[in-house]
């Protein structure tokens, strides 16, 4: 691949022109919003000159509804050989890609990765590293257009992962599109939160609401497309909460049962269940979480702390899966928490310590056998 168009400049479509130019693709950005097209550039991630040939492919990173109508007007011009979007729904592209435009060269795409900013600022060339990136090819796909977009996903780093656009518009209502809707109900709960309570607001609140800072206007627009697959999950969801409500209204009373089981009950089931499904969750090199245990550090609300640490636990040569930092507003202090396989677990903490590093008594705890 030497040339490579990408369509829309915000936070996803800059990240692919980063990493392409990065590896030597001459990218060529396009955008009705000129503002942001030229920030792209200016972060080097193409030029805002129009390719004087036919570029090997296009990177659509536009919402679902105007995927089909942008491949049409770019397949008009001959803008590339081969396009790709990188849209969070696929059922709806794809069929509105084979009533306006040519499916022979199109295949449809979507990264797994992403942030809760948008825009082109908050762009990284490092941002698909290590992350799934769904392909969904149709029987009208051509072997050489698969392969095109292969190599985008190569050189972004990320992993490929090839689905029908059913399944995957299934699975993403699971793992993306509900969390989003979920954590951004909890937000709307906190839109007139007491002063009091704000200034008790802990690492766990901003876990569970970070992701509703995304796109309003953009978010509505993946929900419509997606709404049965989403409806479905919000209602086994909603079931569930129903019943917590109700345990936790028993609890309240002088028996304390539900249709006359113990409350308590119900709410230890429903956190057991909370506590096997997130078990399933992967870490980023594909480990269940059961394989990896945190250890957890103190560090001084300082410059440049963080990275001090990162780098003395990368000169002991053990690899971290997640790093989480908890740090209130005000305080001089921080804790943060890597995750670690669990057999380095013990020898991570002894490192850090020796090092001078304040470590958390409680790390590794459960993996200690006293007598």
């Amino acid at each position: 691949m030497h040339t490579a168009a990408v369509v829309g400049t915000g936070l996803i479509g800059t990240s692919i022109a980063l990493a392409l130019s990065r590896s030597g693709v001459a990218v060529h950005l396009l955008d009705i919003d000129e503002s942001a097209v030229r920030t792209a550039a200016a972060l080097g991630a193409g030029t805002v000159d129009a390719p004087t040939e036919t570029v090997d492919i296009a990177v659509l990173a536009v919402p679902p509804s105007t995927v089909g109508d942008v491949l049409a007007a770019q397949q008009t011009r001959a803008l590339a050989h081969v396009y790709t979007d990188v849209a969070s729904v696929k059922g709806r592209p794809v069929r509105d890609v084979r009533s306006l435009a040519d499916p022979v060269n199109f295949i449809g795409g979507h990264p797994m990765a992403g942030r809760e900013l948008s825009g082109p600022l908050a762009a990284s060339a490092s941002l698909f590293e290590g992350r799934s990136w769904v392909l969904t090819p149709t029987p009208a796909t051509t072997t050489a257009t698969l392969n095109r977009a292969l190599e985008v996903v190569a050189l972004c780093g990320a992993i490929p992962v090839v689905m029908d656009s059913e399944s995957h518009d299934r699975a993403v209502a699971l793992v993306s599109h509900a969390p989003h809707a979920v954590a951004a109900l909890m937000a709307a709960r906190l839109e007139h939160m007491p002063h009091d309570a704000a200034r008790l607001a802990g690492q766990g609140l901003r876990d569970v609401t970070r992701i509703a800072g995304g796109d309003p206007e953009l978010w509505a627009d993946i929900l419509a497309h997606n709404a049965p697959a989403v409806a479905d999950v919000l209602a086994g969801l909603a079931d569930d909460l129903l019943l917590a409500v109700a345990a936790l209204r028993a609890l309240a009373t002088a028996d304390g049962t539900v249709g006359g089981t113990d409350g308590a009950a119900h709410l230890v089931d429903l956190l057991r269940r909370g506590g096997r499904g997130r078990a399933q969750v992967p870490s980023k090199h594909g480990r269940k979480p059961s394989h990896t245990a945190p250890v957890r550090v103190l560090i001084g609300d300082r410059p440049g702390e963080l990275a001090r640490l990162l780098a003395t636990v990368a000169g002991s040569g053990v690899n971290v899966e997640e790093v989480s930092i908890d740090h209130s507003p005000g305080d001089r202090s921080g804790r943060v928490e890597l995750l670690v396989d669990q057999a380095a677990v013990l020898t991570t903490a002894q490192q850090l310590a020796d090092q001078g590093w304040s470590v958390q008594p409680d790390t590794g705890r459960s993996l200690l056998r006293r007598p």
